[in-house]
């Protein structure tokens, strides 16, 4: 078992969120019963399959999802019906209580109880493939964007923003009275993990040594955050929204913000599975991205909301959802932005396309912080996950226009709101540029 598989994760007990929290353990412990399914309102029954469909080999897959609201092509794509139109009438799409549920249920499979594929973290497959020796196929981006990085009302005084320089004083503070500022990310080694990390130490935190990182499941963020067990967290929406709303805390940036237009979650599914089933996989990338151009028009965007806010999904009010997902954002200290050109996108500019180069990013991050080793042959393992010619496949088939289908592996050198760049080309140039770092 890995070493940060072993690592705790905080949960709220749920009407004693107040007054505790019980820490339990998140690695195969887990068992797969804490998934819990999220039926579909009937959509496909009343949806004929289309001529273009594959000849599936199944019409069955389980699909898991963390409630979130980058979440919402695996759900679409079931209520709207576009898994039926692609003859997989059989699809569930079942809720999954944390990450590392997510990767123990990936683990055994639907076979043994458990999933075949998911919306994930985008380093997760690769997580899953090196460490676990489970080999994943990463499939498409399911968005870029929407993330945040919310504070406690307690850092307002100091105008903790964009730049994290202003929080060191107070970390140091707090670590030389043995309180350590912690600081809630969703998945060691995962996207909120090296935001979080990247941001840091962008203002000469170590993120190692300075503060205390605790894995949270993002659906216990704001609970954890409202009794003081954490003073900062990075998660998507619409968590940062939600602890806004309820006053508990502020945004202090959007991660658009970090990385224009960064790649944040996949839709990945066991090697194996893809392998067997050629066909049905192709089909069921074609809903996923047909379901991303749905949810990408802003006339959907309220409907999107109102089916993902229910129940059996992420259970929390539409309210909570909607601004944020149409780019409207309340930082909750007094700044707002309208339109934000760096929302959450799931099909504009290339969302869903997984550029080989933000993996290798990826990969560099985990390298950078010690979660993978140093001599990680990072472009053999990026060649064997990502399958952008299965997108390109599947895009085709759907009729995507040519000039919308990138073809370049590589988005190009990236740069970040510091002022660093990313060479895909030249990952350890990149690494050995960085100051602060385990590797």
């Amino acid at each position: 078992m890995s070493n940060f598989s072993r690592r705790k994760f905080i949960f709220t007990t749920g009407a004693a969120a107040a007054a505790s929290i019980v820490t339990h353990a998140c690695a195969s412990n887990n068992s797969t019963t804490t998934s819990e399914q999220a039926p579909s309102a009937n959509p496909a029954s009343n949806v004929s399959t289309v001529a273009n469909a594959p000849k599936v080999e199944t019409t069955k897959a389980k699909l898991g999802f963390i409630a979130l609201t980058d979440a919402a092509p695996l759900i679409i794509a079931k209520e709207k019906g576009f898994f039926a139109k692609y003859g997989m009438t059989d699809v569930e799409v079942i809720k999954q209580k944390s990450w590392p549920v997510t990767r123990d249920n990936l683990k055994i499979g639907s076979a043994g109880g458990g999933i075949d594929g998911a919306h994930i973290l985008s380093p997760m497959p690769y997580l899953i493939t090196i460490k676990d020796q489970v080999p994943m196929y990463l499939l498409a981006r399911l968005n870029t964007n929407g993330q945040a990085i919310s504070v406690a009302n307690k850092f307002k005084e100091i105008k903790v923003q964009l730049e994290s320089k202003a929080l060191k004083e107070a970390a140091t503070q707090a670590k030389a009275n043995q309180k350590a500022l912690k600081a809630g990310i969703t998945f060691p080694g995962g996207t909120h993990d090296l935001w979080m990390r990247y941001w840091l130490a962008a203002g000469g935190i170590n993120p190692d040594q300075d503060v205390v990182l605790e894995p949270v499941p993002p659906p216990q963020m704001v609970a954890n955050m409202k009794v003081g067990t954490v003073d900062a967290f990075c998660v998507g929406e619409p968590w940062n929204a939600q602890l806004v709303s309820q006053k508990l805390g502020y945004s202090a940036l959007v991660t658009g913000e970090l990385w224009k237009d960064h790649p944040e979650k996949a839709f990945a599914m066991r090697q194996d599975w893809v392998d067997k089933n050629p066909n049905a996989t192709q089909a069921l990338l074609m809903a996923v991205l047909e379901a991303q151009q749905w949810c990408e028009k802003q006339e959907n965007k309220e409907e999107m909301c109102k089916i993902c806010s229910d129940r059996k999904y992420f259970n929390v009010a539409a309210a909570d959802i909607i601004e944020r997902a149409k780019g409207n954002i309340d930082y909750g200290d007094g700044r707002t932005a309208k339109e934000f050109p760096y929302r959450m996108k799931f099909w504009a500019d290339n969302a869903s396309y997984p550029y080989k180069s933000h993996d290798i990013w990826f990969l560099t991050e985990n390298i950078r912080w010690g979660y993978l080793p140093k001599d990680t042959k990072i472009k053999e393992i990026v060649d064997q996950v990502n399958k952008e010619d299965l997108w390109k496949k599947a895009a085709k088939a759907i009729g995507v226009p040519e000039a919308e289908i990138p073809t370049s592996s590589s988005r190009g050198i990236e740069t970040f709101f510091d002022g660093v760049k990313f060479d895909p080309e030249k990952p350890e140039a990149y690494l050995q540029g960085l100051t602060i770092k385990k590797v």
